[in-house]
């Protein structure tokens, strides 16, 4: 599975930005597409996932609200759209994807993630 993250770029704090991740390669019904975000000198921490089929989303608890993942099937293409950006939402962002065995309440971990992409550069202005 190969991942491609475009997208990023600077935007003013209230603004927003939409991610997309372009997929290629075989993946199973069940994986889960996922962004996760690193800033500097942080861990990577997961952001959102969703089903490759049935469509069920998982969220950081902390960005609930503001950001929202959807994919589109057809075009094999997973988007996150981010709204309200803060200047702590600044990092670079990377899709990702399991191997299609992840069950619900393991979509949050970074570990069970095996594919990723190059990641997109984030930067939001105070």
């Amino acid at each position: 599975v190969q991942l491609q993250a475009s997208g990023g770029g600077l935007v003013q704090a209230g603004g927003s930005l939409r991610l997309s991740c372009a997929t290629s390669g075989r993946t199973l019904s069940r994986t889960l597409m996922g962004w996760f975000r690193q800033a500097p000198g942080k861990e990577r921490e997961f952001v959102a996932s969703i089903r490759r089929s049935g469509g069920s989303t998982y969220y950081a608890d902390s960005l609930k609200g503001r950001f929202t993942i959807s994919r589109d099937n057809t075009k094999n293409t997973v988007d996150l759209l981010m709204n309200s950006l803060k200047p702590e939402d600044t990092a670079v962002y990377y899709c990702a994807a399991d191997s299609g065995t992840t069950i619900s309440s393991e979509a949050k971990n970074r570990a069970r993630y095996v594919y990723w992409g190059q990641g997109t550069q984030v930067t939001v202005s105070s």
